[in-house]
């Protein structure tokens, strides 16, 4: 039988050791959030912070939401909120809807199963052109719509495979037994498949909401009509070109409108906010849900 006592993984590390890990791994935790408290402190400074601090505060002196309030008051990022939280819940459930379906029918022995997965994996490695997606959007007439932002991304070959995966590990006996009760495929997956893969569909669910709320490529290829734009193509505008938001520049005489960087620190907030809100509800699922997708083959 062999000790495992004395081995160098089941010592319980030195205090130097232990000092070294809490350092590193503080600097790393800074590292990560200064950018976030930066910005978050940046959109709440007025224009005597903003001016003393060199354009990026810390510790605003004198706190204030007017940058909050001239960017909702204008309209723009309002409209472009509702937008995109359209187009990601949207898009969400069709994709997710669409790759469960296609998941499972990879995961049965089916007929041509090892085809249809050929092509899945085909995708991974092939990419088509700009030029030839925007002429396949055109000619379907989706050019100018919100389903130009959903149908061709539809559905991730990546998110399919891990899916796929996850459910041929689940056991076959469960399946077997549905069937001798007289189950189909249909209620098969819907009372059996999905309860068991909880995990993994909150993972895959996570993985495209943040792919359709941070998408702004599609939009500036797709969308001409500057109002119907999403955040993501509204906050490139209004913080990286510098552009000026309509809100900004209806404050009177006597009232002194918030700094630039201001409100363009608060629309980086809002474009975050949502994301940040949704995560910590399904970390706890990423290492379930991934992991046990893809352990096996």
């Amino acid at each position: 039988m062999i000790n495992l006592a004395g081995a160098p993984w089941v010592e319980k590390p030195s205090i130097v050791e232990r000092a070294v890990k809490f350092l590193v791994l503080a600097v790393i935790t800074i590292m990560v959030i200064y950018p976030f408290i930066a910005v978050l402190a940046t959109s709440l400074a007025t224009e005597a912070d903003v001016v003393a601090n060199g354009g990026l505060v810390l510790w605003p002196a004198h706190p204030t939401l007017e940058s909050y309030r001239t960017i909702l008051e204008g309209g723009v990022i309002t409209h472009a909120v509702v937008v995109s939280v359209f187009v990601t819940t949207i898009g969400t459930l069709l994709s997710m809807a669409v790759s469960v379906a296609l998941a499972y029918g990879l995961s049965r022995p089916i007929i041509g199963r090892r085809g249809f997965l050929l092509v899945v994996l085909f995708t991974l490695f092939f990419f088509p052109g700009i030029i030839p997606n925007y002429l396949m959007v055109k000619q379907l007439g989706l050019l100018n719509s919100y389903a130009s932002l959903i149908i061709p991304v539809l559905i991730n070959a990546f998110n399919v495979i891990i899916l796929r995966q996850f459910f041929m590990n689940i056991p076959q006996e469960l399946v077997d037994s549905a069937r001798i009760d007289g189950a189909g495929d249909l209620s098969i997956l819907i009372k059996i498949i999905l309860p068991l893969s909880k995990a993994v569909l909150a993972v895959i669910a996570l993985f495209y909401a943040v792919a359709y709320w941070n998408n702004f490529f599609n939009a500036l290829l797709y969308l001409n009509d500057s109002s119907t734009w999403p955040l993501p193509l509204v906050l490139r505008l209004y913080v990286i070109q510098g552009a000026h938001l309509p809100g900004a520049m209806s404050f009177g005489v006597d009232t002194t409108p918030p700094p630039e960087q201001a409100i363009q620190m608060a629309v980086v907030v809002i474009a975050v906010i949502p994301i940040l809100l949704v995560y910590p509800f399904l970390q706890k699922y990423f290492t379930t849900g991934v992991l046990s997708g893809a352990i096996k083959g």
